[in-house]
């Protein structure tokens, strides 16, 4: 294991992504993310599709507006994931929502990107959906794995329409910048562009 990289693991262990961190823990994490940053084995990791690619599931992050999802009356927050298709320059993240039996909820985000350096992208949000997890996947839960996740995908750039909260973002209404910081085959850091600090394994 690449040195840093268990010190951040055990860091971020039983924080609930965030939820559950004390400033203390805060600083403490972040100060493990920087110290595995300077150690960073891909330095253009938009240059490294292989790496890139695929699910991730977030395992800690600092983003008030993710950890806020887990305000939503009745719910708590369920996992978060982060889909990224480096050929389409398309990223989807999925939140699950759990609390009631069998109304369990999930919101997402698809967005388009567009790389700014051998690191950075600009992200423009184009739709939005938010809906009950079993008329969306055909299942309670998003956790079964990539095959619910890729599926949820196709049916979203084929066009389909899903009985739920499913609307489009309006050109230049939400957008922001994501910087790969870290990014080795099971592990990727990221910072956006309002300060957030993310940490996601792949799925």
């Amino acid at each position: 294991m690449i040195l840093g990289k268990d010190d951040l693991l055990r860091a971020i262990a039983g924080k609930n992504r965030g939820l559950l961190a004390t400033e203390t823990d805060k600083a403490a994490i972040l100060s493990a993310v920087a110290r595995l940053e300077d150690r960073n084995p891909t330095p253009n990791p938009l240059e490294a599709a292989e790496l890139l690619d695929g699910n991730w599931q977030l395992l800690y992050t600092t983003s008030q507006e993710l950890l806020g999802i887990d305000r939503f009356p009745l719910y708590n927050l369920g996992q978060i994931y982060q889909c990224v298709r480096v050929r389409d320059r398309k990223i989807y993240n999925v939140a699950e929502l759990r609390g009631i039996p069998y109304l369990e909820g999930m919101v997402s985000v698809a967005a388009a990107f567009e790389p700014t350096s051998n690191r950075r992208v600009d992200v423009k949000f184009e739709r939005f959906i938010v809906g009950l997890q079993r008329f969306i996947f055909g299942t309670t839960s998003s956790s079964n794995g990539s095959p619910v996740l890729d599926r949820f995908i196709e049916n979203i750039e084929s066009g389909q329409r899903f009985w739920a909260l499913d609307f489009k973002v309006q050109p230049g209404e939400r957008s922001g910048w994501l910087e790969i910081t870290y990014l080795d085959k099971d592990l990727r850091i990221g910072r956006g562009n309002v300060g957030s600090v993310f940490v996601l394994s792949k799925v």
